[in-house]
């Protein structure tokens, strides 16, 4: 029987691919605070502003390219069961091969309905403009789980993680809840291991490779398929 790899991904995996965050530039997009652009009360404010932060970030997308460690975990699908549960809004995953993704933030190239969060569109990387709508009549919005809301996809990455076999966790200290929660999903004897070149885990029993996600993740599979 294939052991179930579960893999945690972060900001830190897309970086490799120049996919800039709000921690790498203090919290801040030009000057403009994460509470100007990704609340549902920035949306009620500031339509505009949302929207165009949105769409900066979707044409940055796609350029962008998955990187060596998106590769790697998705070639892991040939011999494995791998679940790849991303904090991340992008599709690098999905681009670099993954067929098991689970968005728990939400997903950059879809918009939805402000009126009714069950009306999904896929827009791939064009922008979402002011005044375009869903069926319902309201304004399109990012399909992107917002400070202060719920995470829809949350308890199924939880009932994810408690099927590991193996707990993979990449370029992400999961300090932020809801997500950080997910780490005490996972069955007591189950293999835990954090790659991240900066800060410590939130998990005292997991194992640490400090180094980059490609570096990292090309290390932990060769140690994974040598045992």
């Amino acid at each position: 029987m294939q052991r179930h790899i579960v893999v945690l991904t972060g900001a830190g995996i897309s970086a490799e691919s120049g996919l800039s965050t709000f921690r790498d530039n203090g919290g801040l997009w030009e000057q403009h605070s994460v509470y100007d652009v990704a609340t549902p009360e920035a949306f009620a404010r500031n339509q505009e502003l949302v929207l165009r932060f949105y769409n900066e970030r979707r044409r940055q997308l796609a350029t962008a390219q998955p990187n060596r460690a998106h590769r790697l975990l998705a070639e892991l699908e040939q011999s494995h069961r791998v679940t790849i549960v991303t904090q991340n809004v992008d599709d690098l995953h999905e681009r670099g091969g993954s067929s098991r993704v689970v968005h728990l933030h939400g997903e950059l190239t879809k918009a939805r309905s402000s009126f009714n969060p069950e009306l999904i569109y896929d827009i791939g990387y064009r922008d979402i403009q002011l005044g375009e709508q869903c069926e319902c009549g309201q304004q399109l919005r990012p399909h992107i789980v917002w400070f202060g809301e719920e995470v829809p996809m949350l308890q199924a990455a939880a009932d994810i993680v408690r099927t590991a076999d193996d707990l993979l966790i990449v370029g992400t200290s999961l300090q932020v809840y809801p997500a950080a929660g997910l780490i005490h999903e996972v069955e007591r004897d189950v293999p835990i291991t954090v790659i991240d070149p900066g800060e410590a885990p939130g998990v005292s029993r997991a194992r640490v490779i400090r180094k980059g996600a490609g570096e990292g993740v090309a290390e932990w599979i060769a140690n994974f398929l040598a045992r």
